[in-house]
């Protein structure tokens, strides 16, 4: 090993120093001192110097030093003055135990010369320790018939001290049944011996304490004490006896199991097993065997089933308690199960009245009861049903209720309630039930049938084929089942001339309306008819609607041409003065289309001529003009055919013949017109009126300016027109008069009626003009005039 620090080479001087005193043979000496223990580091004990008659600095100046043979430095030196000190405070029972002298051996080394002292010094006892039992407790167990004067042995007691400090006397606590006896051992210590005064009764006192005190010699004494338990052993002669001859336990039905319900306890007055005691459940029946069972050693009784307050409320147990000799007690357990609240409301329904009709007064439409098996506040209930609804709860007797409508009920609002009553008790924490109950509102029929739209506008195309889905007409009722069947009809027409009932029929079931025969635009444009809607309740209820019916005008009408008449008769001849220039008026297609709309829109064009491009048609007006100037080497005679047609789709058509004759002047006597053909077909009434009233006011028209122009003209001009031109006798009248005051002549048309025939009574009437005998040169130089003539009557 390696050396120590200071502590070894401490040692190894010492050893050194023996070495060298035991070599020299020194002389030595000793000396002697006295110091009590547990005195304070620091402490006198004696002067060094004084005890062993050397000077003071004689141990300064040989190096005095204090050395042990157990290296420990109790003592320190002060060479200044020789003193002797303590170095550390001192026990004497740990350095010598029980030792009755303590004396410790130092050893003083001087150098120059060597020399050694042997010093001793002795440590007094003071009474610092008290008496200590090693056991606290005693436990003696003295049977109950020990005699009186029996002696028992006691712990004795420690004491660390010694001489007069040491134990001097044992004493215990005032009793009745012993006293202690003081002996001593051959090391003369003392001990203590228990002595009976009074004979034991287990039954009365089964066991005694008293306290055991140890005193010391010391000033002040010191003591020690021990607890001395004397149990009284017991002989078989008492029965077990309960605490208590009558249990009264209370436990909550939730318990679970193996819960603790109670622990009954009995004692016996013996002892052993004597005294020993087993529980047992007496005369217990199924039901208490199967929900509680009992600890045999501790009387502990367990749930070993679940308890349930509204099955039992209590039970009753008998427990007996047996000892060891056979010998027994009984007493009486009463559990009360505390009701929790464990149950939930109950809800039953007695009767529910549905559906219920609407429109009825306050009726009782659920009668229900609700129960709770708890008790108290856990089985008191509150009973309600959401705010919303047209319901309202009225309590009646023993948990009764009726839930009865507020007001009238509106199936058509709402048909179904869906009722929730809930029912919470008053426990906690609280518990509640819900019970959905759905009650129908039967319909009533209160509300007639309504139509989609108050009016209805259907289009229908004329020519349409008989039994044609024309439209449909709907109505709905918010009432159900046959309250809300509806059934539709045609109402009486308000025109008694309207044959409705040949125009259309409605399909009863689904409000289909049909044409019953083809309809005719140019016959019929429109027509209004009332429809009905009527329920299947009772009484029933109905309604109506209008219903208008538009034709739509198809294209089935080709243009009629009205000017000029084509009835197979002589055709009317159109004179032209060869002297015409272009765009001279020759005549005017006039043609008519009983259809309507872009149907009726006609345009004319020029479908084929003698003599192509002498001729052109407007297409818009029908105006059949000159395309050129005439000349001699164009022919005298021409045949055009105007095509009429209108806009529709597909176009319809129609084609006029034209006859025109090229003439050198006005004098040829006039070209006699067709007679009407009695087979013609008669153009429609309203044609005839418009024709009559178009040729009517035209003659007036005409009349009004021949007479204007022969009262203005006649007399200036009769003399010059007489001179120079021969007036044929025979087909010009005497009013014919000169309008241009130049010399040229301007005659005034004679017209005739050419009446075309149709059916019947239709006709129509127009003014061909008659023109005198002219000559070409007169008649070229005042066809404008004529030209007038004929815009004036309406052939522009």
């Amino acid at each position: 090993m390696e050396n120590g620090g200071p502590g070894t080479l401490r040692t190894r001087q010492v050893l050194l120093l023996f070495v060298l005193l035991g070599i020299s043979q020194a002389v030595s000496e000793s000396g002697r001192f006295s110091v009590a223990e547990e005195m304070q580091s620091g402490s006198f004990i004696g002067n060094l110097a004084k005890d062993l008659g050397l000077e003071v600095g004689e141990l300064s100046s040989r190096g005095a030093q204090i050395v042990s043979k157990d290296n420990k430095q109790h003592l320190q030196l002060d060479l200044n003055t020789g003193d002797l000190l303590l170095r550390e405070t001192l026990d004497r029972e740990e350095l010598c135990g029980s030792t009755q002298q303590c004396v410790l051996h130092f050893q003083v080394l001087m150098k120059n010369p060597l020399q050694f002292f042997r010093i001793e010094l002795q440590v007094r006892d003071i009474n610092d320790h008290s008496p200590v039992f090693l056991e606290k407790e005693m436990r003696l167990e003295i049977p109950e018939n020990s005699p009186v004067g029996a002696v028992f042995l006691l712990e004795s007691a420690k004491d660390l001290d010694v001489g007069i400090n040491t134990i001097k006397n044992y004493t215990i606590s005032p009793n009745s049944n012993f006293h202690v006896k003081i002996r001593v051992n051959p090391d003369n210590r003392k001990y203590p011996e228990l002595v009976l005064d009074k004979a034991l009764d287990y039954e009365g006192q089964p066991e005694l304490s008293f306290i055991l005190t140890a005193l010391d010699g010391g000033s002040p004494p010191r003591s020690g004490t021990a607890l001395v338990r004397v149990v009284v052993v017991d002989i078989n002669d008492n029965a077990p006896e309960f605490e208590q001859p009558f249990y009264d336990v209370k436990i909550p039905e939730n318990s679970i199991l193996g819960s603790p319900v109670v622990t009954v306890s009995a004692w016996d007055l013996d002892s052993g097993t004597n005294g020993e005691i087993s529980y047992t459940l007496s005369h217990a029946s199924e039901d208490i065997c199967k929900t509680f069972e009992i600890n045999q050693k501790s009387g502990e009784v367990i749930l070993t089933a679940l308890l349930d307050f509204e099955t039992t409320e209590s039970y009753s147990i008998i427990i007996q308690a047996t000892d060891g000799g056979g010998l027994f007690g009984k007493s009486t357990v009463r559990i009360q199960v505390m009701d929790v609240n464990d149950n939930a409301p109950e809800v039953t329904v007695s009767s529910v009245i549905s559906p219920i009709p609407e429109n009825s007064p306050e009726t009782v439409v659920v009668v229900f009861s609700i129960l709770d098996r708890d008790s108290g506040d856990n089985g008191r209930m509150i009973c309600s049903i959401p705010e919303d609804l047209p319901f309202t709860l009225k309590p009646s007797v023993e948990n009764y209720y009726t839930l009865e409508t507020e007001k009238a009920l509106d199936r058509e609002m709402t048909a179904e309630y869906n009722v929730t009553i809930t029912v919470t008790d008053l426990g906690s924490p609280r518990l509640k039930t819900q019970h959905n109950i759905t009650i129908w509102v039967s319909d009533v029929n209160d509300n007639a049938p309504t139509f989609t739209q108050t009016s209805y506008t259907l289009f229908v195309r004329e020519n349409n084929s008989p039994a044609l889905h024309m439209g449909s007409v709907s109505a709905t009722d918010r009432d159900s089942g046959s309250n809300s069947q509806v059934t539709y009809s045609l109402l009486p027409p308000q025109d008694p001339h309207l044959p409705l009932a040949s125009l259309v029929s409605i399909n009863a079931d689904n409000g289909h309306l049909f044409a019953l025969r083809s309809l005719d635009y140019e016959a019929l444009r429109a027509f209004e008819f009332r429809v009905g809607a009527t329920d299947a309740g009772s009484p029933a209820l109905s309604s109506e609607a209008l219903v208008r019916v538009e034709v739509v005008d198809e294209n089935d009408n080709s243009p009629f041409v009205l000017y000029p008449l084509q009835n197979g008769s002589a055709p009317c001849t159109e004179l032209v003065p060869r002297a015409a220039e272009a765009g001279y008026l020759v005549t005017k297609v006039v043609a008519v289309d009983r259809d309507s709309g872009q149907n009726a829109w006609l345009s004319y064009q020029l479908l084929k001529a003698t003599e192509p491009g002498l001729f052109s048609v407007w297409a818009h007006n029908g105006e059949v003009r000159t395309a050129r100037l005439l000349s001699e080497r164009d022919a005298a005679k021409h045949k055009l055919v105007v095509l009429v047609k209108d806009n529709g789709e597909p176009p319809s058509s129609a084609s006029v013949t034209l006859h025109v004759l090229l003439v050198d002047g006005f004098s040829q006597p006039y070209l006699p017109l067709p007679e009407v053909a009695p087979d013609e077909a008669q153009a429609d009434s309203l044609t005839v009126y418009l024709v009559i009233a178009l040729a009517s006011v035209s003659s007036l028209f005409l009349f009004s300016v021949l007479l204007f122009v022969l009262v203005r003209l006649c007399r200036r001009n009769r003399a010059a027109l007489v001179g120079r031109y021969p007036v044929p006798q025979r087909h010009f009248p005497d009013h014919l008069v000169d309008v241009s005051g130049t010399g040229t002549l301007s005659h005034s048309y004679q017209y005739e009626v050419c009446l075309t025939g149709g059916s019947g009574t239709n006709e129509f009437k127009f003014l061909k003009p008659i023109i005198p005998n002219l000559s070409v040169q007169d008649s070229g130089r005042n066809m404008g005039e004529s030209t007038n003539f004929r815009n004036s009557f309406g052939f522009n």
